[in-house]
């Protein structure tokens, strides 16, 4: 069996290293260039454009045929294929893998929509790729992929709205009123269909950041250790905030917090801090290798 995956994932080296995971690139076209998502941009060097020339990303998906070649190459070394993508409510990526496979009838490829993105999408890759190579059965694998699906928060919010409403994912009149009145808008994912939320606003970024800790207060019980993952486009100032409250409320695990890749970046900008939160007991009880981490206690 194989892992096929695409650049809206973000996981870190630690939490991906010795793993088989074959990554197709979401591409970002900036100031007039087109550049492979995690091959010919850094995250350093993108939100720098970004701060200092207010330019726009567009980002655009693999295609079908991209996909097929892929398949295709893979399956002349096992025709066993899961492919897990970002959210199919934010992006055509998980479209352009099912018609991809389409074209390559001798792969067997099963096509898992993540229903979320970046950290919490590396979650479910790096579940399935350690389960791979333990030698579990595909549907033992979807069945731990759909349980850390199911049982994951994810929030973000940001100090300004141009790039979510530049990339269509907020209402223009929305955004400029939000804009207007210098609202902080708290985002989150929803797991039935992927896609983005309001859960709430704030007039600060830092009363935002506040909200979400809250927020995942509310989702979970304070009894439950969970593990977490911090994102973030250039806002580490605001990553320590959401840090230093969600350690005084919640026995967890901190995974490495990671910058947003730039195709997730485009459509958040630099401000934007995030948080990903499940059960640790997700994957402790799967038996696997999953927790590289650092424990706090509240």
């Amino acid at each position: 069996m194989q892992i096929v995956t695409d650049s809206g994932m973000d996981l870190s080296e630690t939490d991906s290293a010795g793993l088989d995971i074959h990554t197709l690139p979401l591409r970002i076209t900036l100031n007039g260039k087109t550049y492979v998502g995690g091959k010919d941009i850094d995250y350093v060097t993108f939100y720098q454009i970004l701060t200092d020339t207010g330019a726009f990303p567009i980002t655009s998906q693999p295609s079908p045929g991209d996909f097929a070649d892929l398949y295709r190459e893979l399956a002349k070394t096992d025709p066993d294929i899961l492919s897990i993508h970002i959210s199919s409510g934010l992006s055509g990526t998980c479209n352009s893998a099912r018609l991809g496979a389409q074209m390559v009838p001798e792969a067997h490829v099963t096509i898992l929509d993540s229903k979320t993105l970046s950290g919490p999408l590396g979650w479910q890759v790096q579940a399935a790729a350690h389960a791979m190579r333990t030698g579990w059965v595909m549907g033992d694998i979807i069945k731990l992929v759909d349980q850390i699906r199911e049982n994951q928060q994810t929030l973000f919010t940001l100090g300004d709205l141009k790039y979510l409403i530049h990339g269509g994912r907020i209402s223009h009149l929305k955004g400029l009123l939000a804009s207007m009145l210098n609202i902080k808008p708290i985002i989150g994912v929803a797991k039935d269909d992927g896609k983005y939320y309001n859960w709430g606003q704030a007039p600060t970024l830092r009363r935002a950041i506040h909200r979400m800790a809250d927020i995942v207060a509310q989702k979970f019980s304070q009894n439950i250790p969970l593990r977490i993952q911090f994102i973030h486009g250039n806002n580490m100032e605001g990553v320590n905030l959401l840090k230093e409250r969600i350690a005084s409320m919640f026995d967890c695990v901190f995974d490495e917090t990671l910058p947003v890749a730039p195709v997730l970046g485009a459509h958040t900008g630099p401000s934007v801090v995030g948080i990903a939160a499940a059960p640790l007991y997700i994957f402790e009880k799967s038996g696997l290798n999953l927790l590289h981490t650092e424990k706090v206690t509240a």
